[in-house]
């Protein structure tokens, strides 16, 4: 919504400023959080996007002070809203828009993971039976 308008140099300029309202799934797009929109919104449709302990559907209002927490496996993720905007910006300006409170030990546990394996296999061992799998299944969860 442009407020304002002038002209300068016979050409029409606007001062664009944003109303209170902007969708959950677009604003975490336009910081950067998420690379589309629509990963975005499956995010909140999975119950993996949560503002005050309470999953929210795509289609929830942020608001400026807000913290929202983002879950990604194996780190929960926490941002402030500083400021709401509609359209995606650079990754330099990102930090006019969210801050990031996301503490130490969350972000060790990325560190955690991507270091080592969780099972050593020997090389050359082969394909792994079927007994192998289902007891790397229960390690690993999956």
């Amino acid at each position: 919504m442009c407020l304002l308008w002038w002209i300068r140099k016979s050409k029409i300029c606007y001062i664009c400023v944003m109303d209170e309202s902007i969708r959950i799934d677009k604003w975490l797009w336009s910081v950067r959080v998420y690379a589309t929109r629509s990963q975005a919104t499956e995010e909140c449709k999975k119950g993996r996007i949560t503002i005050g302990g309470v999953a929210v559907k795509p289609s929830r209002v942020v608001k400026i002070g807000e913290i929202i927490l983002v879950k990604k496996n194996p780190v929960t993720y926490s941002y402030k809203v500083i400021e709401l905007l509609g359209k995606r910006v650079g990754a330099k300006l990102v930090p006019q828009y969210m801050e990031d409170l996301t503490s130490p030990e969350e972000l060790r546990k990325l560190d955690d993971t991507q270091g080592g394996a969780l099972f050593i296999r020997d090389r050359g061992a082969g394909r792994p039976t079927k007994k192998d799998r289902r007891d790397i299944g229960r390690v690993t969860d999956w």
